[in-house]
């Protein structure tokens, strides 16, 4: 807990300048640092007169929900989380309706998407190829005046370390916090020469271009997968328009399993498919030599940045462009925290709701061999040296396999991953050229991401650096 002291003193004129505010988020969480360094720039502007005249800080409202399956009657929609993930292939979808009646739920390219509501202050930059997605009332639209600041500039401002804290700082509410646009309205953006905020903004631009490309890659491989493998049926599966699996009988039952759902009839065709119409080996052969279970549980030591620790990754935060995972310190927790490259992590502890991550497919390979991973993460490493990780990403990443990984759950609230299930898995082999077309896609897309991170990495420090020099003089 922090508290005020004679090293520490929140002064009365302090107090007048935030609003009489009697809590201690302004003065404490470096914000009113932040502002006092603005305040010494040649030029600031408010944010109010940077973004689109009457209009440009705002957000939806609350809409009316219509949740559809199909893709011909919605739009992609995302949640306050949604907007932190780095692969929207399994964004839900609103109905068109829905939108219709409340056009303000859609998003544009290059806008900045805060959030507002719950954990605040996180913050996004709108790529474009999720130009007219749709967007949750709990997510603030930041949207640039035309010609007047440019849109890559603005953002890696708000998510710099002085911005964010400014950001955070308006925060309101006891129990689940709060910001609106008229908080952040007046907050001091620094203006600099053009040539500077260009630059900040073309190193925005291209990471959100090659985080498109990352998209494009990993969904672009799974296609590839299936089609070569001639289920190109299985690629756009329709899951919620077949037939519900209720009232069905199975016969030849082992020891094995006796729960109802490890016999879902739509999972289990998609199974033969694969053994009938595929060359296959099991995921327990490929994996013979490599690992196809669960991470060691250990102790957590916390530990600060910068002093040996390592950030420890978990279920959702694994889904996340930056994750926010907790630091701990290495040399008191075990080997098995890091992973091996190209290893495909699945959450395997959660519930069977249609936005949880339960059974979905992460890459573990470049800088995210840096990340430690909870032992809540079945780890997928191939034994077999000529069906790389890679290729196993491809696969399954996919919603075919997302379904019959959720068809082996076991347990009881918290649902697991059945550990003689999940090894027969069939696996399509293909050709090696293919095999190895296949995996490079997913390695080139995942060099991509990391070249995106680093150019954003790239603007902020251009960014604080013409902050720090220009406040010093």
């Amino acid at each position: 807990m922090k508290i005020a002291s004679k090293d520490n003193p929140v002064r009365l004129s302090w107090l007048r300048e935030q609003g009489l505010r009697m809590d201690a988020a302004p003065y404490l969480s470096g914000a009113f640092e932040a502002r006092k360094l603005l305040e010494r720039l040649p030029v600031t502007e408010p944010l109010r007169e940077v973004t689109r005249g009457g209009n440009g800080i705002f957000h939806a409202g609350r809409p009316l929900r219509r949740w559809v399956t199909s893709p011909e009657h919605g739009v992609r929609f995302f949640s306050s989380t949604d907007i932190m993930e780095a692969d929207f292939s399994n964004l839900p979808l609103i109905s068109k309706t829905s939108v219709a009646l409340n056009p303000r739920l859609t998003i544009r390219a290059g806008w900045t998407l805060i959030t507002r509501s719950g954990n605040v202050g996180r913050i996004a930059y709108a790529r474009p190829d999720i130009d007219g997605y749709a967007c949750s009332e709990h997510v603030m639209r930041v949207v640039p005046a035309p010609g007047r600041i440019p849109p890559g500039y603005l953002n890696t401002f708000l998510r710099s370390r002085f911005g964010v804290p400014i950001v955070t700082s308006q925060a309101y509410g006891a129990i689940i916090q709060h910001i609106e646009p008229d908080h952040i309205a007046g907050l001091p953006v620094p203006r600099f020469e053009s040539a500077v905020e260009e630059e900040i903004h073309d190193l925005v631009e291209e990471a959100a271009t090659l985080r498109t490309e990352f998209q494009e890659g990993v969904v672009g491989a799974t296609e590839d997968l299936f089609k070569t493998a001639g289920l190109e049926d299985l690629i756009d599966l329709r899951w919620h328009d077949q037939p519900r699996d209720v009232g069905f009988v199975q016969r030849g039952l082992s020891h094995t399993t006796l729960r109802a759902l490890n016999y879902q009839p739509r999972a289990q065709r998609i199974l033969q498919r694969l053994r009938d119409e595929t060359e296959c080996l099991t995921l327990g052969e490929i994996c013979k030599g490599g690992q196809l279970g669960s991470g060691v549980r250990f102790k957590r030591v916390d530990a600060e940045p910068g002093h040996g620790a390592v950030c420890l990754i978990g279920q959702r935060q694994g889904f996340w462009i930056r994750p926010e995972g907790r630091w701990i310190s290495p040399t008191q927790a075990p080997p098995g925290i890091f992973a091996r490259d190209e290893t495909v992590m699945i959450p395997s502890q959660g519930t069977l709701g249609e936005n949880e991550v339960f059974c979905r497919a992460i890459f573990v390979t470049g800088s995210w061999l840096d990340y430690a991973y909870t032992q809540h993460f079945l780890r997928v490493v191939s034994g077999t040296p000529d069906i790389p990780g890679a290729y196993l990403f491809a696969f399954l990443r996919s919603e075919a396999m997302f379904r019959v990984l959720r068809s082996m759950s076991t347990g009881g609230k918290q649902q697991d991953i059945h550990e003689g299930l999940r090894a027969q898995i069939p696996v399509p082999v293909l050709t090696a050229p293919d095999r190895e077309r296949i995996a490079e896609t997913i390695r080139a897309a995942y060099r991509k991401r990391d070249e995106a991170d680093k150019k954003e990495d790239r603007a902020l420090e251009l960014l604080e650096q013409a902050v720090l020099e220009h406040s010093a003089g």
